[in-house]
C-alpha cells in the first residue's frame, strides 16, 4: 500500500520539572524531503516484489507475468497482475507446478515468505 504523504509537523515546545525547556522545530523542506525518499523507496519495493514474484507466478505463454508489469504503477504500492484469470490462478490452484514446483498459487505470499530480509533491507538501506 501506498505511504499517505508526510505534511509539516508543527512546532512543540517542552517544559521540563525543574524549569529547563525544549523546543523542537521542523526544516521547512523536512515534508518535500521525506515525500521524495519514499516515493523512491516505494518505486523500489514495487520493482522488486515484481521482479521476485517472476519465477514464482505460473508460466505457459507468460501473459500472466507481464500482466503484473503491465497493470502495476511503479510507485503506487500496489502490485496488480490483470489477467483476467490471475485471481483464479493465485487463489484456487496448488501452490505448485509439475513443470516447475517454484511456480504456482500465492506467489506474492511465498515471494515474501522467501525474501522478508532482502526486503526488509531495501527499506532500511
Amino acid at each position: 500500500m501506498a505511504f499517505k504523504p508526510i505534511e509539516q509537523p508543527s512546532e512543540s515546545s517542552f517544559q521540563g520539572a525543574n524549569g529547563g525547556s525544549c523546543r523542537l522545530s521542523w526544516s521547512a523542506d523536512f515534508p518535500t524531503r521525506m515525500n521524495k525518499l519514499m516515493t523512491e523507496k516505494q518505486k523500489i519495493i514495487d520493482s522488486e516484489v515484481l521482479r521476485l514474484c517472476s519465477p514464482m507466478v505460473p508460466h505457459r505463454t507468460g501473459a500472466l507475468e507481464r500482466s503484473g508489469t503491465l497493470g502495476t504503477v511503479i510507485g503506487s504500492g500496489e502490485v496488480k497482475y490483470i489477467a483476467p484469470y490471475a485471481r483464479a490462478q493465485y487463489y484456487n490452484t496448488a501452490t505448485s507446478r509439475s513443470y516447475d514446483p517454484r511456480r504456482g498459487g500465492k506467489w506474492f505470499e511465498r515471494m515474501k515468505t522467501a525474501n522478508k530480509d532482502h526486503i526488509k533491507k531495501l527499506l532500511e538501506g
